[in-house]
């Protein structure tokens, strides 16, 4: 069960509120909400349900019974919290090497001092020729407590001392003598204009957010026109803000998709699969559907998939409500089929322009103007689909 501490500071989070109005809001000083949420104070057990109770009740205009805030933010918490491991950003943006070359970048989820976006490209500053580092963070950092402000990492220069090998302990005494960390004017809100100013000043976006934000950074990075190497969870992909960008190749998949191991804060509940503790005490999580989303254009998106199998009437069966085929397995996508295809989200991890057209999707055909239909096949109901069309099909098939 997560601590009287965590649920206070989930309850300001899911708020929206920052210490200073949350603190004013229920008339507690600051400095014990300060105190509460850095753990070095605890509130009595009443003053969390107190609270859970008043925001419910005034969010809903009545008392409300059953699933108040505090279990939302619980909720919220459990799926938002993923701090990605250094090896992860490392394999992805070996991939993109020549692309930070006298660029700004943007890590604007990261706290400079825990994250490993920060400590990544403070390492390899010097081997990517990046021309500045910037990343901002929303909460205070444990090593550098900042009152309730959000505060902002600003290089543009990293002695050739620093390199791949550097431990991070070197990092954070680089940091420390070199008075890099500031304090913001607000709570580093990526959404903020504060930070929305430092995004415009940016190339390239490069971060882990809360996956209850990933629409809404994306939205904002591509409104700005500007490049991003960002995590995020598959379900995303059809998401209203998302997928239109696959679709008009504006954003595809980047090179990892599938199984990534995150770290957990500590008072993460356990989990009866894709959970585990290591021998430092250190909570983990696996995500079997996690993925990297970039505009940064990559060799893998333009290979030709091979295709082998051939499309006849008894193999692949049309839907009841859409003339289209069903293709349960990417690799049984027909060579010969220039007609549309339902195909499993996967298939996006295999994505060629230049060789399919997306068309759609299928899932409940009323989620919006690109979800075209309901995927049944004799009545049965299948997967969200992605459709497709095969712009090289050989030959014509039924």
């Amino acid at each position: 069960m997560a601590t009287i501490n965590a649920q206070i500071r989930e309850l300001r989070k899911v708020s929206g509120l920052s210490q200073t109005t949350f603190a004013e809001k229920f008339e507690i000083p600051t400095s014990t909400l300060q105190d509460w949420e850095h753990n070095r104070r605890t509130p009595p057990s009443y003053v969390v349900s107190m609270i859970d109770k008043l925001l419910a009740s005034e969010k809903a205009d009545k008392p409300v019974i059953g699933n108040s805030i505090l279990n939302k933010a619980k909720s919220a918490k459990d799926n938002d919290e993923f701090y990605t491991t250094y090896e992860t950003i490392e394999k992805e943006v070996s991939h993109y090497t020549a692309a930070f070359r006298n660029k700004i970048v943007l890590c604007n989820c990261d706290d400079p001092y825990e994250s490993n976006f920060p400590k990544f490209f403070i390492k390899n500053f010097n081997a990517l020729g990046i021309k500045k580092l910037v990343c901002t963070s929303y909460m205070p950092s444990e090593k550098f407590s900042l009152v309730s402000n959000g505060y902002v990492l600003m290089l543009d220069n990293v002695p050739k001392t620093i390199g791949s090998t550097s431990e991070d302990g070197e990092i954070y005494e680089f940091l420390k003598k070199n008075n890099s960390v500031k304090r913001l004017e607000g709570n580093g809100d990526f959404r903020s204009d504060e930070c929305v100013g430092i995004l415009k000043e940016s190339d390239i976006v490069v971060t882990n957010p809360p996956f209850s934000l990933f629409r809404e950074l994306i939205s904002l990075v591509t409104e700005y026109n500007k490049q991003f190497l960002v995590i995020g969870n598959q379900n995303a992909i059809t998401y209203k803000e998302i997928f239109p960008l696959i679709q008009e190749n504006k954003a595809w998949i980047g090179y990892q998709f599938g199984d990534m191991s995150f770290k957990v804060p500590q008072d993460s509940e356990p989990r009866e699969t894709r959970f585990w503790i290591d021998e430092t005490g250190q909570k983990w999580r696996s995500l079997g559907n996690a993925m990297w989303l970039t505009n940064i254009d990559i060799k893998r998106r333009h290979r030709k998939l091979d295709l082998c199998k051939c499309c006849d009437a008894k193999a692949y069966r049309k839907y009841d409500e859409y003339d289209a085929i069903e293709v349960s397995k990417v690799a049984d996508i027909p060579l010969d089929y220039s007609g549309i295809m339902g195909v499993p989200i996967t298939f996006l991890n295999k994505y060629n322009p230049e060789q399919f057209e997306i068309i759609g999707e299928a899932n409940h055909g009323s989620d919006n103007s690109f979800d075209l239909f309901k995927p049944t096949v004799d009545g049965k109901l299948k997967f969200k689909r992605i459709l497709i069309r095969n712009k090289m099909a050989m030959g014509s098939a039924y």
